[in-house]
């Protein structure tokens, strides 16, 4: 008799460990999915509600902690959802309407990200290089900002490996003035994206805006996917051209005015994680309600924006749970200020803690990383995703 230990929080290692003895892989999948750990916090004021959901945890099996005005369950999703069968009519409709969309979602692992001209293939990470044509970016404001210096920055970030490219005209670093007019930040964006388009017509492209003209613009002109790092807080419309045109769609998540949003104003959480994934849903449902497609919108938990290092790396930490929503997570943690907390290191030597990062952040279920030093990550990231597939 041998006792072989698997990695319980990984569906891909029960499968792959339970298709090795012969165990068809459809029904494999449906085992692995069902034994996935599970927990959630149920908020719930009423006590007839709570003991409710304490009893049906109970009698599925599942582990049940209470306090005042909250249940937290936790067990494998099979039995959670056995769970909300036995307390059907013992607690509202509503109630067990959400846990069952959540456990139906997290369930979907996207395996394409859909966009205006193609889908993006998830099957590995996705390394999707920084193109700044800005004055006033934090660590390469002015580097791009003349159209021969941006193309040849994109040119060598594809040359390094990038499997898509994020072209921004304005930056939203910390302290930065009032937001510029769309006729700015559609001239320096027009001429460096008509020319990518051109030249690199299979390349996906997003576009880094908070406006819906500009948007609107770059989508009628070859761009691919919008990058909101607002989550259509400051113009819910992005949603609505996104959802005409097909687009792909990144809702980041920030809170507070686009000159503020990247600053501490607004750092206060008693919960980083489940702020960030409330806040985030709500965009979400915005996003969906305007027509946008479910399997065309990727999700950002905003590292530096409206958090501190610490906030930071809790939401990094919760990318599993921002993941479980079961759309594509996107990071963005380049050169950003946590790393330097950590390491000590100026802005402009922090490509490889970047790398580092992002290696953790797929770990836990990231699969777009938006980074400055393509080739640095990108060969991380292929050893990351080679221990995985193996």
């Amino acid at each position: 008799m041998t006792l072989t230990p698997l990695a319980s929080r990984d569906p891909i290692s029960l499968r792959d460990a339970l298709v090795r003895r012969g165990v068809d892989e459809s029904r494999a999948i449906a085992v692995a999915q069902g034994l996935r750990p599970i927990a959630l916090i149920l908020e719930t004021p009423n006590q007839d509600g709570q003991e409710a959901l304490a009893e049906a945890a109970r009698l599925a099996g599942v582990d049940c902690l209470s306090g005042e005005g909250w249940v937290l369950v936790s067990g494998s999703a099979a039995r959670v959802a056995g769970m909300t069968r036995a307390a059907a009519e013992a607690i509202p409709t509503t109630l067990t309407d959400e846990i069952g969309t959540y456990l139906a979602s997290s369930q979907e692992v996207p395996l394409a990200w859909m966009t205006a001209r193609g889908s993006v293939g998830l099957d590995g990470p996705v390394v999707v290089g920084i193109l700044n044509i800005t004055p006033d970016s934090f660590s390469d404001g002015g580097e791009c900002l003349e159209p021969e210096a941006a193309l040849r920055r994109a040119d060598e970030m594809l040359d390094a490996g990038a499997d898509m490219l994020d072209v921004g005209a304005e930056s939203s670093r910390p302290g930065r003035p009032e937001s510029v007019s769309v006729a700015e930040e559609w001239g320096r964006l027009a001429p460096v994206l008509t020319e990518l388009v051109r030249r690199h017509p299979s390349v996906p492209i997003s576009v880094d805006t908070v406006k819906s003209e500009t948007a609107e613009l770059a989508l009628d002109n070859g761009a691919w996917v919008v990058n909101d790092v607002s989550g259509l807080r400051l113009d819910p419309q992005i949603a609505s051209v996104c959802a005409e045109r097909g687009a792909g769609l990144v809702l980041m998540h920030s809170r507070g005015s686009f000159s503020d949003m990247a600053t501490y104003n607004h750092a206060s959480y008693h919960d980083v994680v489940a702020e960030m994934v409330h806040e985030l849903t709500r965009s979400l449902d915005r996003a969906l309600a305007s027509g946008v497609r479910r399997d065309s919108i990727a999700v950002d938990p905003g590292i530096g924006f409206s958090k501190d290092p610490s906030q930071s790396f809790a939401a990094i930490n919760g990318i599993p749970a921002l993941a479980s929503l079961g759309y594509p997570v996107m990071i963005g943690p380049s050169r950003k200020r946590l790393l330097g907390a950590v390491t000590g290191r100026d802005v402009t030597k922090r490509d490889e803690s970047t790398a580092h990062l992002c290696v953790a952040a797929f770990v836990l279920g990231a699969a777009l990383f938006r980074v400055h030093a393509v080739g640095q990550v990108k060969q991380a990231l292929k050893v990351a995703a080679a221990i995985r597939s193996n």
